[in-house]
């Protein structure tokens, strides 16, 4: 394997690096429909995207040929503070982005209480009706080295990692505090990585630290987010502020 590649952003300010990767992902997103007529952008939660998919929410685009799914939900409802298909609902599906096509993970028809494989099986289905490959990956980093829903030392871990699986979507059961201690569905290595670039998104000194440590080669499963940063397969481009 080739050493990976980085592609790193820098601002000032968290807002000022939103404004960036909101144009670099307006540029990929318009890139593909001219290409493609159709484009496909996965995103995470958490409150570190919120300036981002405001920003995003902004660029004229043709945003009802534009798919919009989640790299992870928390099995909650949709109305539910935590639930990241509401976060993209209410910050991203706004203003000229409005008509964008979102496909949330959890099929809310099922009720509050399916069991986990009738939730991934949902998903599963939902996702093999995406134009993969992903266009644009935008994935954040938690403080203990997960990315997604992939948690460090999990039981699902190796599954979800491995790079002959054929699940795209996998349900993983509650992380620790400070974690929001729900069950997850989360997208598992193969969908993570099949895309056309992917973006990890970041702020803090902190999170920088972690990130360099992150970078340096060693085992994924102490740290998820280095099955993003130690491949070459993809390019990878790191937007982080202090």
């Amino acid at each position: 394997m080739k050493s990976p590649t980085f592609y790193t952003h820098a601002a000032q300010d968290p807002d000022g690096l939103a404004r960036e990767l909101a144009a670099f992902v307006a540029d990929h997103l318009k890139e593909a429909l001219r290409e493609r007529g159709q484009a496909l952008l996965v995103v995470s939660g958490g409150s570190t995207p919120i300036p981002f998919f405001e920003a995003l929410s902004a660029w004229p685009l043709d945003w009802s040929a534009v798919h919009v799914t989640l790299a992870d939900e928390r099995c909650v409802p949709e109305l539910n503070e935590h639930s990241n298909a509401r976060l993209v609902r209410q910050h991203l599906l706004r203003g000229q982005a409005r008509s964008a096509q979102l496909h949330p993970l959890l099929h809310e028809a099922l009720g509050e209480h399916p069991d986990q494989h009738t939730r991934q099986a949902r998903a599963e289905a939902m996702l093999s009706t995406l134009p993969w490959p992903a266009d644009v990956v935008v994935l954040g980093m938690g403080s203990d080295g997960h990315t997604a829903s992939l948690f460090p030392h999990a039981p699902e871990l190796a599954e979800a990692l491995d790079p002959e699986g054929h699940r795209r979507c996998l349900a993983v059961s509650a992380p620790a505090l400070p974690n929001v201690p729900v069950p997850r569905l989360t997208l598992t290595a193969r969908a993570l990585l099949d895309s056309r670039v992917i973006v990890v998104h970041t702020t803090g000194a902190g999170k920088r630290e972690l990130l360099e440590q992150a970078c340096q080669p060693g085992d994924t499963h102490p740290w998820p987010i280095r099955m993003v940063l130690l491949q070459d397969e993809v390019p990878c481009h790191l937007f982080h502020v202090d």
